[in-house]
């Protein structure tokens, strides 16, 4: 029997591996599968474990005040050194870009277990957009001995670096399979969220909707402060609009956002939202403006037109099939291409209705049947 262990730490980790677990656990005759969290998100993270009834097997509950880089990093190699001594597993799962994923790798490598990398190969080639990410999922890159890519870019970009070809296979994104799942849970007879209900009280039916997600490092500063102006100048010039943003708890996203859009009348500001309040809410937005690398892959798959505030990015087939539009932090711009959509109906249903460029939501049933033959 194959022993696996799946690491994760943050909430778009666990989302993403969340239909790994499931799918690996479908085959318990082949597969032991253990799942360990970092918990480099607490409260966020615990949401989505419940959402897809996941309990880890380890918890190494890492989240503290104050956390930095350096200690995170170095509390997640050695948190990690018992749970592979004891468990030694031949495969560990890591994801993306984040210091779990990062840390994770490199204590899995000295481990000795097979390094697998799902959502691999994603580059901007600019190690301080973003930061830390773009370091971390190169260093993963390295020191894995199986890369799982979304696309055939992910997959050349790896080829690029001196990669082995037979070590990379093209899945399509896990997140797909995330929000396939999720969209039918929340959409189900009987299914309860009090937070959508919470939502649902506020909603103007008439008005279309525009979802608003922000919190990278690099837009810090100058760039949300450009962001808010951009905001603000759509929801005065669009008063049929509404505008709603659950806003990051880091205060160098708060403070700007609420200083600045508080007072706006067609804007509502609200606390970060659960994945399953989160996916209902995408579903009913009429457009989608953000600085998220995951919502540039899910909502495509709703029709859902979006606008990337961000100058880079590490997935160009989105920009390049036309289902998001790069705008960064330009207030300029952002207003111009958001009135576009809003004003102009040709070009929102053009948008909407691009195929996605990140898979058909089979990605963890690809995954699992290469490592079954491995």
């Amino acid at each position: 029997m194959k022993k696996n262990l799946i690491v994760f730490g943050t909430r778009p980790e666990a989302i993403k591996m969340a239909p790994l677990v499931k799918e690996f656990q479908k085959h318990k005759d082949v597969f032991d599968t253990k799942v360990c969290i970092t918990a480099q998100h607490r409260e966020m993270l615990d949401q989505v474990l419940s959402f897809f009834e996941i309990t880890p097997d380890f918890d190494l509950d890492l989240m503290k005040p104050n956390q930095n880089l350096y200690t995170l990093t170095s509390d997640i190699i050695t948190g990690l050194k018992d749970v592979l001594e004891n468990f030694n597993p031949d495969y560990v799962y890591v994801h993306g870009d984040t210091t779990t994923t990062m840390a994770s790798s490199i204590a899995a490598f000295y481990s000795g277990a097979q390094v697998c990398h799902v959502e691999a190969g994603l580059r901007t080639f600019n190690m301080k957009s973003p930061f830390p990410e773009e370091m971390n999922r190169c260093v993963t890159g390295v020191v894995s001995n199986i890369h799982f890519s979304p696309t055939k870019t992910s997959k050349q970009n790896l080829i690029n670096e001196n990669k082995h070809s037979d070590s990379i296979i093209i899945t399509g994104n896990t997140v797909i399979d995330a929000l396939q799942f999720s969209v039918e849970k929340v959409n189900s007879l009987g299914y309860e969220d009090n937070e959508i209900e919470e939502i649902k009280k506020n909603l103007e039916i008439k008005k279309k909707l525009i979802l608003v997600t922000g919190h990278r490092r690099e837009n810090h500063g100058q760039g949300f402060i450009n962001i808010c102006e951009a905001l603000k100048q759509i929801a005065k010039n669009n008063p049929d609009t509404q505008i709603i943003y659950p806003v990051h708890l880091n205060p160098n996203v708060q403070k700007p956002v609420y200083e600045l859009l508080s007072e706006v009348k067609n804007i509502q500001l609200i606390s970060p939202l659960s994945y399953p309040a989160f996916v209902w809410l995408m579903n009913q937005s009429y457009l989608i403006i953000t600085d998220s690398g995951g919502v540039q892959e899910e909502a495509p798959s709703l029709g859902k037109p979006v606008l990337v505030m961000r100058d880079t990015t590490e997935r160009p087939e989105a920009v390049d099939a036309g289902t998001v539009i790069l705008v960064g932090t330009n207030k300029e711009k952002i207003v111009l291409e958001a009135e576009k959509l809003l004003q102009d109906t040709t070009s929102y249903e053009n948008m909407s209705r691009l195929h996605n460029p990140y898979g058909d939501g089979k990605a963890c049933e690809r995954i699992v049947e290469y490592i079954s033959k491995n």
